[in-house]
């Protein structure tokens, strides 16, 4: 069936966990997108002329643009099939309260990486083993974050993919004793549109990208 009147194409990065919430909302709800890869390191002029911004995601609809990932993730729950929030409004709320918490632990899983020495390094795992405390303290009986697959499942699926690799480099025991948000994050990897969202060579092209950051991660690898 036919969604949308118009063509929609997801502006994308091969590393970006923003994208691929988009990516995942959308194939969750069977929406039909093509998908165009971006080099955010080396900005071709027609991108930057569609995003105000220079980042991604950018979804093209037709003629018109849509930039920021909570924009579009909203877009697509107001014309698409299958909700993926709530129906009630404060657990809508609430929804959208740990999808802004998903952005911050990206956000620390950034200074990570990044970090130069031992000690920022350090500050940044214990940030985040913090967090997914917090989490682990809302987390219920699963499978999924609230029972079925929703938006707050979409943006964790890409958080939790980064410890895929981190994992291999070294145990930084950010998820001991974690026990519900290691079962959610099983469950995600397993979710085909999770699997989907990104290529083949997403772990060789995060490993060279880490790597490449001359950090403390870095020198472990």
């Amino acid at each position: 069936m036919k969604i949308y009147s118009h063509q929609l194409t997801l502006i994308s990065h091969a590393l970006c966990p923003y994208v691929q919430r988009a990516a995942i909302a959308m194939m969750e709800k069977g929406i039909k997108f093509e998908r165009r890869v971006v080099d955010l390191a080396n900005k071709p002029e027609w991108f930057l002329k569609i995003s105000p911004l220079g980042k991604t995601p950018v979804l093209v609809v037709g003629e018109t643009v849509i930039f920021e990932s909570a924009v579009i993730l909203e877009y697509l729950e107001e014309t698409g099939p299958g909700p993926m929030h709530p129906v009630d409004p404060l657990q809508r709320a609430e929804h959208r309260s740990w999808i802004e918490f998903g952005s911050a632990i990206l956000n620390d899983i950034a200074g990570f990486y990044n970090a130069k020495d031992a000690v920022a390094f350090d500050t940044k795992r214990l940030s985040l083993n913090a967090k997914f405390a917090q989490l682990e303290g809302r987390l219920g009986e699963g499978p999924f974050f609230d029972g079925a697959f929703s938006l707050v499942d979409a943006v964790f699926g890409p958080v939790f993919r980064y410890f895929d690799v981190f994992d291999r480099i070294a145990d930084f025991g950010i998820f001991a004793g974690r026990e519900k948000c290691l079962a959610w994050r099983r469950t995600l990897a397993g979710q085909e549109s999770v699997r989907l969202a990104v290529g083949s060579d997403y772990t060789e092209l995060l490993r060279k990208f880490l790597i490449g950051r001359k950090s403390h991660l870095s020198t472990l690898m």
